[in-house]
């Protein structure tokens, strides 16, 4: 139960940061910047893809996590 919790947070977090840095963020980015691990961070970026809230772009092997464009 706890652990859900802790993803919540985690994907306000994430949403509060995409919201203010256009320039495309890394899981380890992320994970930095939520003081969280990589793992975690993963875990809420598929819910957040899941319900298309972002964008993912990969570049080499890197991928870049955006909030999506408002229709």
């Amino acid at each position: 139960m706890q652990r859900l919790a802790k993803i919540d947070r985690i994907i306000g977090e994430i949403v509060e940061i995409l919201k203010k840095d256009n320039r495309g963020l890394t899981i380890q980015e992320l994970a930095n910047l939520t003081k969280t691990s990589r793992i975690t961070v993963s875990m809420a970026l598929m819910k957040l893809d899941g319900a298309e809230i972002i964008e993912v772009r990969t570049i080499g092997n890197c991928k870049l996590h955006y909030l999506m464009a408002k229709k």
